[in-house]
């Protein structure tokens, strides 16, 4: 796959940049890709690209035998409840004076052909799931904690019960005490519902802790890709052993990562 954009104004990318250059990646259901990088490395414009949000400019996105890439926008309409994508920051991506309720539901709505009555049963159980009572849902999303408005955005994302979740730097807006019980959520929902995630950060011991394969990306590449053990255990490319720094792992703290 490949995403290039146009550049346009003052601030914006040159003309002809490429942000995504020739990758090529595979996800298993049940499993979880890391695609690992610094900033500008080009790993959400993969993101946005697989969750047919944004065009690649070329190459093909294969999703249950179908090149989603080359299908009109008909045709995404039913393939795109299969693919969802969570962001970084809740306090952005959710209305803050929306109830609960209206958030979780909304993709149901959208949908349409499901009473209000039933819309609402899925809505609390869905809510339920990710570890939220049934009192939340007349709460505004302004009212709720970071890590709260996480696992609101997760059951927004789940109610239309995909094959593949997109995790887009979902942890790192948190505090690391919140952020282990979000990832512990997501290895239960994965347990659970059978999904397989692409799970993209700039944290490789959180790669680490939730993946079975990382990928790591630098300057629209994939540089370096495999098992979480040996990505971990025999990092060569540069760009994989500067993260290694960056997050103190070493060999000897592979194995306690992983547990």
């Amino acid at each position: 796959m490949v995403k290039g954009y146009a550049g346009r104004g003052l601030v914006s990318r040159p003309p002809g940049f490429t942000a995504v250059d020739s990758i090529s990646f595979s996800i298993l259901p049940g499993t979880t890709l890391a695609l690992v990088g610094e900033s500008g490395s080009g790993k959400s414009s993969v993101a946005l690209c697989v969750a047919c949000l944004e065009r690649a400019t070329s190459g093909q996105i294969w999703f249950e035998g179908r090149d989603v890439a080359a299908l009109g926008e008909k045709e995404l309409r039913a393939v795109r409840p299969s693919l969802q994508l969570v962001f970084q920051d809740p306090a952005n991506s959710l209305n803050p004076r929306w109830t609960v309720r209206e958030i979780v539901g909304e993709p149901l709505l959208v949908q349409g052909g499901i009473s209000r009555g039933d819309r609402d049963a899925r809505t609390a159980q869905m809510l339920e799931r990710v570890g939220l009572d049934a009192e939340y849902l007349e709460r505004r999303a302004g009212e709720l904690s970071g890590g709260q408005r996480q696992r609101v955005a997760i059951a927004r994302a789940l109610i239309l019960e995909p094959k593949l979740l997109i995790l887009d730097e979902v942890l790192s807006a948190l505090d690391c005490s919140i952020q282990a019980q979000i990832a512990n959520l997501l290895v239960e929902l994965q347990r659970a519902l059978g999904l397989a995630y692409l799970f993209i950060t700039h944290d490789l011991k959180m790669a680490a802790h939730l993946a079975d394969e990382i990928a790591v990306m630098s300057r629209g590449k994939i540089v370096d890709q495999g098992p979480t053990e040996k990505i971990l255990q025999d990092a060569r490319n540069p760009a994989t052993q500067s993260l290694l720094g960056a997050t103190l792992i070493g060999r000897e703290s592979v194995d306690a990562v992983r547990e």
